[in-house]
C-alpha cells in the first residue's frame, strides 16, 4: 500500500461524519485473549488511491473561463455507454438515467445518501438498501462504490460493474453475503448529499458513536488485509475522538473518548508493523501509553516493534513489564523467550567477533599445539649446577685451611 493512501487519510479527517457503513464481522484486537491477529496472506495486487480518480470533479467557473476558445467542453455521459473508470476494465460505468448536471456531483467528505442494490454475474440479488448512507472518501464502503459514486450526478441512476479487486475481492463477504471472488453489478442512484457536520459541534454520545464506527470500519479493512485502508480508517476515527468539544461533556464521556483514542492508537500500531513502518508504529505505541501506561496491547507492541529495529534490551524490558501485569499470557510469553534467545545469539556473535579483532581468533574447543622444549632450559640447569660444585669446592678449600 502507498503512502498517498495514508495522506489521503489526513485529508478525510476534516471531514467525517456521522454515517456509517455495517462492518458485519467482529474484531480480534479489542479482544482481552489475544493480542494479534493471525499473520493474513498477503495480496499481490493493491487496491489503487483514493485520489487518482479526480477526473469527473467538478471544475471551478475560473478554469472553466481560462479554458482556451478552441478546447472543447468536456462532453456529457452518454446514456449506455461504459465508462471505464480506472483505465483497467475492472470498474465500468454506464449512465442509465441522467442527472441534474455536472455541478450536483458531491464532493469527498460529503454524506452521501444513495438507493442500492448488488448482485452477482449470475442475476443473484445479495443487497437491497433504498437509503444508504456513508462519507464520500473515508473508506466506508468496497472502492467501486467510493469511486464510483464521486462521479454521479445527482438524481442520476448508473449501472456500475466490479471486479473482485474492487468489491469484496478473494475472501468475500459475510454481510452482505458475497462468495470469494465474486464479481458485482451495481444498480446505484445519488438520492442526496450534504456536508458534513462539525464534530467540535457534536453531542458526545455522537462523537462516541461516530468514531467507533469508522474504528470498527478499519478493523473490517484488518481483517481483510487491507492495512493501508485500515490506518486511514483508524486515522479518521482517532481524528474525531481527539476533537475539541464546544458542548458540555461528562467525565465518563471524557473516559469513554480516552478508551476510543487507546484503542485506535493500538489497532493503528498493528497496521502499520504490517506494513514495515517500524518508526510510525513505535510512535503509535507511545501515544497510547502516555494515555495508558500499563495498557498491556501497547506495550506487547511496543516490545515487538523494538525487536525488529534491532533495540533488543530495551525490547526485553518492554515485554517483561507485559508480562508482569499479564503472567498468564501465553503470546507474551511466547515472543519473550523467542527475544532472549535471539538476544543471546546476537550476544555470542559480538563476543565472537571483538576476540577477533584483539588477535585472539582461536575457536573454542581448539587443541593447543605442544610447545618444542627450549635448549636454554638445559643450558640454565648445567650453569646452575657447576655454580654450585664450584661454591663448594671453595668452602671445603676454606674450612680446610682454617684447620690448619
Amino acid at each position: 500500500r502507498t503512502d498517498q493512501q495514508t495522506v489521503e487519510a489526513a485529508d478525510g479527517l476534516e471531514n467525517a461524519s456521522s454515517s456509517a457503513r455495517r462492518s458485519g464481522q467482529t474484531s480480534l484486537l479489542d479482544s482481552g485473549e489475544d493480542f494479534e491477529v493471525v499473520d493474513e496472506e498477503d495480496f499481490d495486487e493493491e487496491p489503487p488511491p483514493l485520489e487518482d480518480v479526480g477526473g469527473g470533479m467538478e471544475k471551478s467557473s475560473d478554469e472553466t473561463a481560462k479554458r482556451s476558445p478552441h478546447e472543447e467542453p468536456e462532453a456529457p455521459a452518454q446514456l449506455d455507454e461504459w465508462l471505464d473508470v480506472l483505465g483497467n476494465g475492472q470498474l465500468k460505468k454506464k449512465v442509465t438515467a441522467p442527472g441534474k448536471g455536472r455541478a450536483s456531483r458531491p464532493q469527498k467528505g460529503q454524506n452521501v445518501r444513495i438507493h442500492l442494490k448488488a448482485s452477482l454475474v449470475d442475476g443473484t440479488l445479495v443487497e437491497d438498501q433504498p437509503n444508504f448512507s456513508f462519507t464520500l472518501g473515508d473508506s466506508d464502503v468496497i472502492q467501486a462504490l467510493d469511486l464510483t459514486v464521486q462521479l454521479m450526478e445527482m438524481g442520476e441512476k448508473a449501472l456500475i460493474q466490479s471486479d473482485p479487486k474492487y468489491a469484496y475481492g478473494d475472501r468475500g463477504s459475510l454481510e452482505p453475503r458475497v462468495p470469494p471472488n465474486a464479481q458485482l453489478s451495481l444498480e446505484v442512484e445519488l438520492l442526496e448529499a450534504t456536508d458534513a457536520p462539525d464534530v467540535e459541534l457534536l453531542p458526545p454520545a455522537e462523537k462516541i458513536a461516530l468514531a467507533s464506527r469508522k474504528r470498527e470500519r478499519g478493523n473490517v479493512h484488518y481483517q481483510r488485509g487491507d492495512y493501508a485502508f485500515a490506518v486511514n480508517s483508524y486515522s479518521i476515527a482517532l481524528q474525531i475522538a481527539e476533537s475539541s468539544s464546544k458542548v458540555d461533556i461528562r467525565p465518563e464521556e471524557e473516559d469513554e473518548l480516552l478508551d476510543v483514542r487507546v484503542k485506535c492508537l493500538n489497532n493503528m500500531a498493528a497496521s502499520q508493523l504490517k506494513l514495515d513502518h517500524y518508526d510510525a508504529a513505535l510512535k503509535s505505541c507511545v501515544s497510547a501509553l502516555e494515555h495508558q501506561p500499563d495498557n498491556i496491547k501497547a506495550l506487547f507492541r511496543m516490545g515487538k516493534v523494538l525487536s525488529l529495529k534491532g533495540e533488543y534490551t530495551e525490547a526485553i524490558q518492554t515485554l517483561r513489564k507485559a508480562l508482569k501485569l499479564d503472567p498468564s499470557n501465553k503470546t507474551i510469553h511466547a515472543e519473550l523467550s523467542k527475544l532472549v534467545k535471539k538476544h543471546s545469539e546476537q550476544r555470542g556473535a559480538e563476543q565472537a567477533m571483538y576476540k577477533k579483532m584483539l588477535g585472539n581468533p582461536s575457536s573454542p574447543g581448539a587443541t593447543p599445539k605442544p610447545q618444542a622444549k627450549s635448549s636454554w632450559g638445559l643450558s640454565w640447569k648445567w650453569l646452575f649446577g657447576a655454580t654450585a660444585v664450584a661454591i663448594g669446592g671453595v668452602a671445603l678449600s676454606v674450612v680446610i685451611a682454617a684447620r690448619n
